[in-house]
């Protein structure tokens, strides 16, 4: 009996002593650390398609000037974008088939504001230096070794491509070229993994979405005529601030950063 008392005295004790720590000592910042609010998960990659088939196309400049505003919405989380705890800026392919790419990280873009962002953006990929391949493989390649060595594994990983989505192969070869496109060193990295392939045509689109194997990767595509629309004035409204530009987010929820349906091809 004695014993069983003694029990309760002393659990009654500990509840006095939390419920007086989380009165008092918390607003001494005691428990500052422990509380706090959710921290951003989201790794988010960009790679921009430099090869001349892109670079010389009628929608470059119009997307750069879209991910500078993009860019701009994530990192600042404004219209209830999401924002990413890391992001990786670079170029899809190369001189040569392989070629390793400098990927700008977060830090490059975090402070700006979207004028610098789009000069940055024209600064890192100029348009008078192409890339004479587009080697999709060789990004998603840096791209697994990047979450690798950075121990990012397991967070969810957005991978945007501003691309005509075009592999560069002969043109009768084009369908089984995108049997070429390798996903497997992306698909262990985490459970929610999604590739957005923006400023492409309906029929690439479709190619990328039928053809390429995969079984854990997620893939979105977007044809570069409704990339556009998002400048229209209806959507993008002159003269109002753009932290105030509520139409313009719900265009890219609804049309960039949709969720996407898991489809396994083989």
């Amino acid at each position: 009996m004695i014993y069983k008392m003694r029990s309760r005295i002393a659990a009654y004790s500990a509840a006095l002593v939390l419920v007086f720590c989380l009165s008092s000592c918390n607003s001494e910042g005691f428990f500052e650390g422990f509380f706090t609010e959710d921290q951003p998960r989201l790794v988010l990659f960009v790679g921009v398609d430099i090869s001349g088939s892109f670079l010389r196309g009628k929608y470059f400049d119009d997307s750069l000037h879209f991910l500078a505003h993009y860019l701009y919405a994530h990192l600042q989380g404004v219209g209830g974008m999401e924002q990413p705890k890391e992001l990786f800026v670079g170029s899809i392919g190369g001189s040569n088939i392989g070629e390793a790419k400098t990927l700008f990280p977060i830090q490059t873009f975090e402070y700006l504001t979207i004028p610098e962002i789009h000069s940055k953006l024209k600064e890192i990929f100029p348009k008078n230096k192409v890339n004479e391949f587009t080697d999709f493989n060789a990004f998603f390649h840096h791209i697994s070794e990047t979450v690798t060595n950075r121990k990012l594994i397991l967070r969810p990983l957005a991978i945007v491509l501003i691309s005509d989505g075009i592999p560069d192969v002969p043109e009768a070869d084009r369908d089984q070229a995108f049997k070429t496109i390798i996903l497997k060193p992306l698909e262990n990295l985490s459970r929610n993994i999604v590739i957005r392939l923006l400023y492409t045509d309906a029929q690439t689109g479709d190619q990328w979405t039928s053809w390429v194997p995969r079984r854990r990767v997620k893939i979105l595509t977007q044809d570069a005529v409704v990339m556009k629309e998002w400048r229209d004035p209806s959507i993008m409204i002159p003269g109002k601030d753009f932290e105030d530009q509520d139409r313009f987010f719900d265009w890219v929820k609804n049309q960039v950063d949709f969720p996407v349906r898991l489809r396994r091809v083989d």
